[in-house]
């Protein structure tokens, strides 16, 4: 039977066994991140029909390896959710393996298409393209990871990030048709086109986060 929220007692489990752990990663992935990524996940979850209890755990453990190095988070939060015995009480093996996987694919910068729609629907959820939030978030990073920088030298790794990553050209891929993504990626390849607007933004939000 196919719900729109997940299990009461998943949901327990998920809340104070799980998300707690997001307040030891950085600002750009925190607590308010994975918290935004489950929301948007299970939207999707309602809009495609998936299992609401497995999008809400892969939701939730999806950056749980950023307790290690970040370059193999994705494979690591993979083999997290694998290996957490506690799981077996919600799902079965199979399903199991098939959040592995979607855990595994979620990553921005992947070379090869979600295995699942489970893995699409994550990957599509991570994205949370809301212009100021996607430029909060890389500025949040910048700072927690180069503070050696100085603000020329952020500016600089602000707006290359942008153009690789989001601009007509980037490696960005949206996997599921009519999101609401899809308009706000328009809107943030409109912004990344203008450098003068795109300044403005960083420079308010370099402002707040410094």
């Amino acid at each position: 039977m196919i719900t729109n929220t997940p299990s009461l007692d998943l949901v327990e489990f998920i809340e104070t066994k799980i998300l707690p752990q997001y307040a030891q990663f950085d600002r750009a992935h925190n607590l308010e991140h994975v918290t935004r990524v489950i929301r948007n996940a299970l939207q999707l979850a309602g809009v495609t029909g998936a299992d609401i209890n497995m999008v809400y755990t892969i939701a939730a453990y999806h950056d749980l390896g950023m307790s290690g190095p970040r370059a193999v988070h994705h494979i690591t939060g993979g083999k997290i959710l694998a290996t957490d015995a506690r799981l077996k009480r919600w799902f079965t093996p199979e399903q199991i393996n098939v959040m592995r996987e979607a855990v595994e694919d979620h990553r921005a910068s992947a070379s090869h298409v979600p295995r699942s729609l489970y893995g699409k629907i994550i990957a599509e959820a991570d994205r949370d393209i809301v212009p100021e939030v996607v430029f909060r978030r890389t500025i949040e990073f910048g700072l927690a990871h180069y503070p050696e920088l100085d603000r020329e030298q952020h500016w600089q790794r602000f707006r290359q990030h942008m153009d690789e990553k989001y601009s007509a050209n980037g490696y960005l891929r949206l996997w599921i048709p009519g999101s609401e993504n899809e308009r706000r990626l328009t809107e943030l390849r409109n912004i990344i086109a203008k450098p003068a607007l795109l300044r403005q933004y960083f420079d308010a939000l370099f402002e707040i986060e410094k």
